[in-house]
């Protein structure tokens, strides 16, 4: 078992966020949302599901469903049927109907822009509110999932045992420069090069600067 890499130095942080910051200026979430509700009930379904798949699911759905009022409409039923195909999509109409009365009956139906309004929601928890809050509204928040919490450990970014532990790691030492899409470059980083099972090391952009051991030399 590879030991754990030791933390890096600030001018090695600083040179992967240059280098990941170069190599995609702007990125964007790869769920798909038309407004400020979609996006949050698409962060909520995403958990422990692929973007992909719930981009899938809700393509139909955002057609006609792009408020709380007309997910009330169609119900938890309803919803299901749109969902079907998401992992844990039973407990997730629950949410998304359960927070879509909450929005109705204590924010008049908008998305509130407060971490503890938004996690008072059913189904978000920390993670879904700083995604939220980072892609709505530019927060500087960092959302700390499966990918972020592999490659923070694994490079040795910010070592941490907790994705809280991570998360306040990361804003230690993520140059304010770089704070706005750092969760962004590293989630893209930890899901197509940085990944679980066996990195892409001989395309990775940041290979010299990462205390990853033993490097992977062949790409599937």
């Amino acid at each position: 078992m590879p030991a754990k890499p030791k933390k890096l130095p600030p001018a090695t942080i600083h040179e992967i966020f240059a280098r990941l910051a170069a190599a995609e200026p702007e990125p964007k979430t790869e769920l798909n949302y038309v407004n400020e509700y979609t996006l949050l009930v698409a962060v909520v379904l995403s958990a422990q599901a692929t973007d992909l798949g719930v981009n899938k699911a809700t393509k139909a759905l955002f057609q006609t469903v792009q408020d709380p009022a007309a997910m009330l409409r169609l119900g938890e039923a309803g919803l299901k049927q749109h969902i079907k195909t998401i992992g844990l999509f039973n407990a997730k109409a629950k949410n998304v109907i359960a927070l879509s009365e909450k929005l109705v009956r204590e924010h008049g139906g908008a998305v509130p822009r407060n971490r503890d309004a938004l996690q008072a929601l059913p189904g978000v928890g920390r993670k879904t509110a700083n995604v939220v809050l980072n892609v709505l509204w530019g927060e500087p928040t960092i959302a700390v999932d499966t990918h972020i919490f592999r490659v923070a450990n694994r490079i040795g970014l910010a070592p941490g045992k907790t994705p809280l532990a991570v998360e306040l790691g990361l804003e230690k030492v993520v140059p304010k420069e770089f704070i706005q899409h750092a969760h962004h470059w590293l989630i893209l980083h930890g899901r197509y090069i940085c990944k679980a099972r066996k990195p892409a090391c001989p395309r990775c952009r940041i290979r010299d600067l990462c205390r990853f051991t033993p490097k992977t030399e062949d790409v599937d």
